[in-house]
């Protein structure tokens, strides 16, 4: 019998992996999950590993939650699966309004999906349908100027589907499909430790640790230091002065743009843009898919600054990690923007065969009811401490030229010069190099590019993350100091 990994070689395309890559490693590096326990993951020959990137960011609780487990198998005892158009259920209807109480106020509407990039891809489309649609409200007769366009963030990731690579401000994932893509405004990026405006250094302490403390700015804190005018922020306006009859929406990952590098945006940046667009009367899209349930400290990002979208797009921790579930959830004058007699077409033909699918929706109840059960933001605040705490150790390596934290979010920015922060030649894939190594350490990680992704579940004891990062550490110092690493 063909073993599992000869199996994987000769039939499976995985996702964000070059075959060519994957078919030469797979024998080196054999990784087949075979069950999970708490934070833990277990592979087909027993090896242990501690599950450092909640499973794709997506694990909240740890693996086998007993609360999670028994909602899964009570709904599986009533129907694993009943359509959501033209019918509805009572786990998709309880979890709506349970989601609509605890998110940020104004929001009123829920539509489900399955995943993220459709979340956004809902988002996308309804803002464009209420565009054209909203004078309906008012029995105006005149037409709204055709809006074609969006803004959104360079750096940013919303999803792999047309609609969300068109409005993902990372090239990688966008230059190959631009002729399918519709026009998207980027504005620069937050990120302020390589902000080409910058006309002084940031202070050591700021430019090795970056964290969100959910403070406003102030006169003397580290912009006012490096001479910084809000240039990100004065791009978003110009951007809305000169274009917003055109603007459809704006979209951005509130706190932490995940896929970019773990960028934790400066304080007060998200209540900027969001004020912005208020300004400018142009809607604006918070993608919560990372961001969500727990990772920042809050429940929601949006939280940190006190304000609301009109679009929050959810996936990923909806679940605790079960299930594939999304929701986009907006205000009533969008839903009574769609709201008319059939033969105006103004429904939001939009739908999926799994939307709100009944063990789904079950389980995220769950998910819910652990937060406010077991104190699951508390536990955070805890371990955002012992997190800073060892991300400033790392900080004496001389290969990590920042780290970034918000909540239990975290990046480790690798540099082959910490002075002038050069990178590593692309073609060493260092990160990569580095979380392959790190399995040795009983480690599962992910990097993005050379910045190596510190998500573990909320559920992390704060022993157990100290064992998550020293090793870490252990694995950067051997890694560094190996007489096969050159560059």
């Amino acid at each position: 019998m063909e073993s599992l990994e000869k199996l994987d070689k000769k039939f499976i395309w995985h996702p964000f992996t070059q075959s060519k890559e994957w078919e030469k490693e797979i024998f080196e590096f054999p990784v087949v999950i075979s069950k999970g326990k708490g934070v833990y993951l277990y592979d087909s020959r027993g090896k242990k590993y501690m599950d450092g990137i909640s499973s794709l960011w997506a694990n909240l609780h740890g693996h086998q939650h007993p609360s999670l487990d028994k909602a899964l198998s009570n709904q599986l005892k009533k129907i694993a699966h009943s359509t959501f158009l033209g019918l509805t259920h009572e786990p998709g209807i309880r979890l709506a309004k349970e989601l609509i109480e605890v998110a940020p106020k104004g929001l009123t509407r829920l539509f489900y999906s399955d995943n993220g990039s459709t979340a956004v891809e809902v988002a996308l489309k309804m803002s464009y349908q209420y565009q054209l649609q909203k004078n309906n409200l008012k029995k105006s007769k005149s037409k709204n100027p055709k809006k074609l366009e969006f803004l959104a963030l360079k750096n940013s990731y919303h999803g792999d589907t047309l609609g969300s690579v068109s409005v993902g401000g990372i090239e990688l994932f966008q230059k190959k499909y631009k002729p399918l893509l519709f026009k998207t405004n980027f504005v620069m990026s937050p990120h302020c430790l390589r902000c080409p405006f910058r006309k002084k250094n940031l202070p050591a302490i700021e430019q090795q640790v970056y964290s969100y403390s959910n403070q406003k700015p102030k006169p003397g804190d580290f912009r006012a230091q490096t001479a910084c005018h809000w240039q990100c922020l004065k791009e978003v306006e110009d951007v809305l002065n000169k274009k917003n009859k055109k603007i459809i929406a704006g979209i951005l990952e509130p706190i932490v743009q995940g896929a970019g590098g773990m960028i934790v945006m400066p304080e007060g940046y998200l209540w900027g843009f969001a004020n912005l667009c208020k300004k400018y009367n142009v809607p604006w899209i918070a993608d919560e898919v990372a961001v969500g349930f727990g990772r920042t400290g809050t429940l929601f990002a949006c939280e940190q600054e006190k304000v609301t979208p009109d679009f929050l797009c959810l996936a990923k921790g909806i679940s605790g990690g079960y299930l594939p579930l999304a929701a986009t959830i907006t205000k009533e004058k969008v839903y009574l923007a769609f709201k008319a007699k059939y033969e105006k077409l103004q429904t939001f033909f939009h739908g999926h065969t799994y939307t709100a699918n009944p063990l789904a929706c079950a389980v995220s109840r769950a998910n819910l009811k652990i937060f406010k059960e077991e104190k699951v933001l508390s536990h955070i605040k805890k371990l955002e401490v012992v997190l800073s705490h060892h991300l400033k150790e790392l900080l004496q390596l001389p290969q990590v030229g920042q780290v970034r934290q918000a909540g239990i979010m975290a990046g480790i920015e690798l540099v082959q010069d910490k002075k002038s922060l050069k990178p590593f030649p692309l073609s060493l894939r260092v990160g990569r190099q580095i979380c392959l190594k790190a399995r040795n350490k009983g480690l599962i990680l992910r990097p993005l590019g050379d910045v190596i992704v510190v998500l573990p579940p909320l559920a992390i004891k704060e022993k157990e993350l100290v064992f998550l990062m020293r090793g870490i550490k252990q694995t950067l110092q051997e890694f560094f100091v190996s007489p096969k690493f050159s560059v």
